[in-house]
């Protein structure tokens, strides 16, 4: 059909439905006059098309009308409720100094009777790039008082990326994918897993060092969120079941999207993690007070997934969470938020195993049970728009984690590669405090130039006790632990909010370089590792 036919024969529809519409209000035949008043109407209408542009599908007007339709923020037509699409995509570059001797130098240690030979740091210490997160998230209103919402991360897939914003930690482990890898979850193993490929070396993570050389590794978790939300029933609350964040501190919760930073505090990556329950929330006056009450499976061992897999044992963990804003969004003073969270479960099942003399039967889970627990308390302040120090904000926030590893899941590098077979529970502790400068809303915003003022200058001092070693006198049940500390520096540049930005951080790492020195030579050789890094993070999110 020519590209005018179809609007001809509309127009032809059009004319004989008014006549027949004409015909049929006046109860007679369409008189001569009718019909010259309708043949006149036609031949003006021919005359305007003919005079604009022509109406195909790639027409201005065609395409108007569909983005009208179909253009951003419109609705998606869906069969029941409404659906809303979003995601997030961080693609990341970085950069790590380079040092091929990790934490513990058993080069040394092969010096020792009894010692492991070399310690291998290279697959930690690579430049590369990353898909950080590659987030869809889909979120359904089925009613008023009824809503699903669902995320999936196939980047999530990774397991042979360094953790930040110290890049020891991700997949350290003689476990096969015993504990998190990919995620960033600050936790260091030293030990000695297996021999080398080459069957002359003992390699510290010897698991993740043959993921980097194979591109090969267990396949992590892509379904983050999946949870239904029910609300507006009972005044001032909603609840929540499935599996999401439980509510566990400050920023560990907050939605990847809106960090401050790269990566988050060590301490906080605990919180990021998901599990499956049943979560009620209550808000009042504004949401200047919030809490949180929930249940949830808990299952696994110290810093395991616990996210979609099914519980190892009958308990349940217990989360409850306290939200107080005692000052927010004041012109003058500005905002400040205060809060607790706690969770406390019991962890593990079949101790008794342990009784009859074997540590790992075939038929149980090998797991003592163990009071597992983490706290978070956290404070924030932000200036007011009308103070002379707008645009200013300071954070803190502090985490207590305790719990028990699985059995031989440490390795002991002296002794002939020796296990901690029945570990003892460990607790550890982290804190920092950050803040940030944002130009666009600070005291200068009218002054600087449209390139400067999108800019956020940010810095934190972050801590936490996360390097293990089997303790020397008692390997084969005692833990030590040792900390990292790191400072950040990093700019902001904020093109459309939170939605594009461009975040920039260098990352200045030390470790605890403790040489437990005796009699002989020293047993540990743990050393502070060349490790600062660099990371640029390119983010879109809608």
């Amino acid at each position: 059909m020519p590209r005018m036919g179809w609007l001809w024969s509309l127009a032809i529809l059009l004319a004989v439905s008014t006549g027949a519409s004409w015909a049929g209000a006046s109860g007679e035949e369409v008189t001569k006059a009718e019909y010259e008043q309708m043949k006149k109407e036609l031949d003006d209408l021919k005359r305007q098309l003919e005079s604009t542009t022509p109406i195909g599908p790639s027409s201005p007007v065609v395409d108007e009308a569909l983005d009208n339709k179909y253009g951003p923020n419109a609705r998606v037509s869906t069969r029941a409720g409404r659906l809303t699409i979003g995601g997030l995509l961080q693609v990341w570059f970085y950069s790590i100094q380079n040092d091929n001797i990790g934490w513990v130098d058993t080069r040394q240690l092969a010096a020792v009777p009894g010692g492991a030979g070399w310690g291998s740091n290279e697959a930690n210490d690579n430049d590369s790039f990353r898909v950080r997160r590659s987030e869809l998230r889909f979120n359904m209103d089925i009613t008023e008082n009824i809503s699903a919402y669902i995320s999936i991360d196939p980047a999530r897939e990774a397991t042979s990326f360094p953790s930040f914003p110290g890049n020891l930690a991700t997949g350290a482990s003689n476990s096969p994918g015993g504990v998190i890898s990919g995620d960033g979850v600050a936790f260091t193993n030293p030990g000695v897993a297996a021999p080398g490929g080459d069957g002359t070396e003992f390699q510290l993570g010897h698991v993740r060092n043959g993921d980097v050389r194979t591109g090969g590794g267990a396949a992590n978790r892509a379904l983050q969120d999946a949870y239904i939300n029910y609300h507006g029933v009972i005044p001032h609350h909603d609840f929540t079941v499935g599996q999401f964040k439980r509510r566990l501190g400050e920023e560990g919760t907050r939605d990847s999207k809106d960090l401050d930073f790269v990566e988050r505090a060590m301490i906080t990556q605990l919180a990021d993690l998901r599990d499956l329950g049943i979560q009620a929330h209550g808000s009042w006056w504004d949401e200047r007070l919030q809490y949180w009450v929930g249940g949830f499976n808990g299952a696994g061992t110290a810093f395991q997934q616990r996210q979609n897999r099914a519980n190892d044992n009958d308990q349940l963990d217990f989360v409850g969470t306290i939200l107080v804003r005692p000052l927010w969004n004041d012109e003058k003073w500005g905002s400040i938020e205060i809060g607790y969270s706690y969770l406390g479960g019991l962890g593990g099942e079949d101790g008794t195993a342990f009784a009859h003399g074997t540590l790992n039967p075939s038929d149980g889970l090998a797991r003592r049970e163990t009071w597992h627990s983490l706290q978070y308390g956290w404070l924030h302040w932000a200036a007011g728009t009308e103070s002379p120090v707008r645009g200013w904000w300071v954070r803190g926030e502090w985490g207590k984690y305790r719990d028990r590893f699985a059995p031989n899941e440490l390795a002991y590098n002296v002794g002939g590669g020796l296990t901690v077979q029945d570990p003892a529970a460990f607790t550890v502790d982290g804190w920092n405090v950050s803040m940030g400068y944002k130009l666009s809303e600070s005291l200068w915003a009218d002054d600087v130039g449209g390139w400067v003022k999108p800019m956020e200058f940010v810095f934190r001092y972050d801590v936490m006790e996360n390097l293990f070693y089997p303790d020397i006198p008692n390997p084969t049940r005692q833990i030590d632990v040792f900390k990292t500390q790191v400072i950040t520096a990093g700019v902001n540049y904020y093109i459309k909010g939170h939605n594009a930005k461009i975040q920039f951080n260098y990352n200045w790492v030390v470790e605890d370089d403790d040489q437990d020195s005796g009699v002989g030579p020293p047993t540990r050789q743990l050393r502070e590792v060349r490790n600062d890094n660099l990371v640029l993070n390119f983010q879109v999110g809608w």
